[in-house]
């Protein structure tokens, strides 16, 4: 009961986005690769079906999906019933002769499975000899036999496959020249399949809701962070395989890499296309960006600023006068979809700025956005050669006092007309302020 409720909660975000937060990404992901690794656990579950079902939903959009599964919980299983024990579960350690039988016995055992499952999808399902492996060797003195490392992917079956519209599935296996099987990581055939294909999206479906930094989830971070993260020894210990090998597929070009609960139903969907996601984003460094506002962006300016028009944090702004001071705003991204706004009003015969109608959506709230807007409107007006940025607030003035460096201030501090204003207003806003040295050039890019 308890992991059905899970299921129906965390699959709440799909069901707001619906039909059209999908095609919101659908001419952005059309023709291009989904690689999906699969650990042997949730193939073994219930909700795996369910998850074909996603696989479905993204092949009816014309996007290219490979399948990669694990089987470390199979072959402990087959192991306790044959009562064997296995030199290793994961395709790192050891793997010795029985070992490796039982892996080959539940890879191919689970391959069967999965090709079942997509028979049921209603799709076209295949395996390959696609990975090319050589032996792990002797490492640190200790020779880890049939053990095996990716030497390189065979596209070419992938692509044809891909190409006619039937999914290829790919075991945690691996053969050399001459018709040697090998047990690989199954972190690492995905990474290398993805590489070799060009993927767009690599997603990591576990049993665990996310990546888990100093023990608490982390649903969004950079290529940089998570690096650093692991340098640092924060990542839990059962999911390093998991953020090294994201980070890695970034590194090596692939722009997203996504960790998700297959426990979730709908969980595919749920991730991918929505913002907000279900589980933890591992993107390379260009995922976010601020940039200037266009034309084509007065109707989500609008959208962004109207709750904070209804709980009285912001003034209303009419459609004309947003189109009038479109100059003057930001936009601050994520997979190139408006999340936040800010914008920058000058008073250059005071030498004085105003940064308003800051607006975050509340999905993206407590993420250190509004902070990093903050930020870059400063360096901004620090360009233009501002000498003092102004804000008015009536109920986040404690935010620009302590996160933003802003010291109150009085009506007076105001530029003349904007004073005009604001006492006609009748807000009674708070007035903060905050002095600027000039610089040549502003930190960050639009």
């Amino acid at each position: 009961m308890v992991k059905a409720a899970h299921r129906l909660l965390a699959s709440d975000p799909m069901r707001s986005t619906d039909l059209r937060g999908i095609l919101r990404y659908v001419p952005q992901f059309r023709e291009k690769t989904f690689v999906i690794a699969v650990d042997g656990a949730i193939v073994g579950d219930d909700n795996f079906g369910n998850i074909l079902m996603d696989v479905a939903v993204l092949r009816s959009l014309n996007i290219r999906t490979v399948l990669v599964h694990g089987a470390a919980a199979q072959i402990q299983q087959l192991a306790r019933e044959k009562g064997i024990t296995a030199s290793d579960l994961e395709g790192t350690g050891i793997t010795d002769a029985a070992t490796l039988q039982l892996a080959l016995a539940a890879a191919n055992g689970l391959t069967h499975e999965v090709l079942a499952g997509l028979s049921i999808a209603d799709l076209r399902g295949a395996t390959t000899n696609a990975v090319v492996a050589h032996p792990q060797g002797i490492l640190r003195g200790i020779d880890h036999q049939f053990t095996g490392r990716v030497e390189r992917i065979d596209t070419e079956p992938l692509q044809t496959l891909l190409t006619n519209g039937i999914v290829p599935v790919v075991p945690p296996l691996g053969i050399d020249g001459h018709g040697h099987s090998y047990r690989v990581n199954s972190d690492s055939v995905a990474l290398e399949v993805a590489k070799a294909l060009g993927a767009v999206k690599l997603v990591f479906v576990t049993t665990a809701d996310g990546l888990l930094l100093n023990g608490s989830l982390t649903r969004q971070l950079g290529v940089d962070e998570l690096k650093l993260a692991l340098q640092k020894g924060a990542v839990a210990p059962d999911q390093v395989s998991k953020a090294r090998h994201a980070v890695a597929a970034c590194q090596a070009g692939v722009p997203r890499v996504h960790v998700i609960n297959g426990l979730v139903d709908e969980c595919l969907l749920a991730e991918v296309f929505s913002n907000e996601g279900i589980g933890t984003l591992i993107h390379s460094n260009e995922y976010r960006q601020i940039r200037k506002a266009r034309k084509r962006d007065v109707r989500s300016i609008e959208q962004l600023i109207q709750a904070s028009v209804d709980a009285d944090e912001l003034l209303p702004r009419s459609r004309a006068v947003i189109e009038k001071q479109l100059g003057d705003y930001f936009l601050f991204e994520v997979d190139r979809n408006p999340v936040a706004c800010i914008a920058l009003h000058q008073y250059p015969a005071e030498n004085k700025g105003e940064l308003a109608c800051l607006s975050v959506r509340p999905s993206h709230e407590n993420q250190g956005i509004g902070r990093l807007m903050v930020q870059f409107v400063e360096e901004q007006a620090q360009a233009l050669g501002l000498s003092v940025l102004f804000a008015l607030s009536t109920q986040t003035f404690n935010f620009f006092r302590a996160k933003a460096g802003f010291r109150d201030g009085t009506p007076d501090d105001l530029p003349r007309e904007r004073r005009v204003r604001y006492e006609e207003s009748g807000r009674r806003s708070r007035v903060l302020i905050k002095p600027l040295a000039a610089e040549a050039a502003p930190k960050a890019s639009v």
